[in-house]
């Protein structure tokens, strides 16, 4: 079992890092919160984190610098010095690598750009759930980062399979049968793989099931809808992905409880965003272990103050 207060300690840490992204933070700042020796909070915190403490600082820095990017009119060379980049080219540098595409690309771009921001999984969620009755932990366990993209979806249609009162996918399959992926995967010209949704009030067919299954088509779509299926239209929104590490397809149940738990207690407004449920119903992948399990969720950007 894991040592409370080395747990706390990298919590520490993690706070201390959140407060001051935007200045320069020390080894020795960190060991100070951490209050061991600054080798020893470094170690503790790759270990328990999974990155060494300055890449984790880098790759929230750049996610937060990407949003920022994402208001009209301001400069890159400001963004880079308020997250503590030397320089301008410096920046461009580490941009590029961590998105694959330059800051000056992106926002020339940035209604097409798929952000793929470094959502940290903090130790405080974890040991608050050690709390709450896990006995053991093992040596090597380490928090496994989840991946947030945020993505534009444009106006599309959806055809989808309502059930009666399913909330998840097992009541889904006992209401209306294991068949409905395959039709679905068998719709023409449909934008991306099936998958299986939580319809809000606004899109949910009147004494119809919160959970269902569908495929998107393009907006211009005019084929035939298979039978006792329905086809509606979604509007452009954005959409959060949440993203697990791959996981062994035997423990799949647990792969979706763990993606939970971290959106359960993740606030979008810390990168700029705004849950927006009634933009879009919310929708999950089939679980494969070589991906890691998948979840989306609408969103919507918050306004300047």
């Amino acid at each position: 079992m894991e040592s409370w207060e080395k747990i706390k300690a990298v919590q520490r840490m993690q706070d201390y890092i959140d407060q001051h992204i935007t200045e320069v933070i020390t080894l020795r700042s960190l060991a100070d919160v951490a209050r061991y020796s600054p080798w020893h909070s470094a170690r503790i915190f790759k270990e328990m984190t999974g990155k060494p403490p300055f890449e984790y600082i880098r790759a929230l820095r750049l996610s937060h610098a990407a949003l920022k990017l994402q208001d009209d009119g301001v400069k890159i060379v400001n963004v880079a010095f308020d997250f503590v980049f030397d320089s301008h080219e410096g920046f461009t540098r580490a941009f590029s690598k961590h998105f694959g595409m330059t800051p000056q690309f992106y926002c020339k771009n940035k209604n097409d750009a798929l952000l793929k921001l470094f959502i940290p999984n903090y130790v405080r969620d974890y040991y608050l759930t050690l709390q709450k009755g896990a006995n053991s932990m093992s040596e090597n366990t380490k928090l496994n980062t989840v991946f947030v993209q945020v993505i534009e979806r444009p106006a599309r249609k959806l055809i989808l399979k309502h059930g009666i009162k399913a909330t998840h996918y097992f009541e889904y399959c006992e209401e209306v049968g294991c068949d409905v992926w395959k039709v679905l995967s068998n719709v023409k010209e449909a934008s991306y793989e099936p998958i299986g949704m939580w319809m809000p009030d606004n899109l949910r067919k009147q004494n119809t099931s919160v959970y269902a299954q569908g495929v998107e088509v393009p907006v211009d779509y005019v084929e035939e809808v298979p039978e006792g299926y329905d086809m509606i239209e979604l509007a452009p929104c954005k959409m959060m992905v949440f993203q697990g590490p791959p996981f062994e397809e035997s423990k799949f149940g647990e792969a979706i409880s763990e993606l939970w738990e971290v959106m359960k207690t993740y606030n979008p407004e810390v990168y700029g965003f705004e849950w927006a449920d009634q933009d879009g119903p919310r929708f999950q992948l089939i679980p494969m272990g070589y991906r890691g399990y998948i979840e989306a969720r609408p969103v919507r950007q918050l306004s300047a103050k």
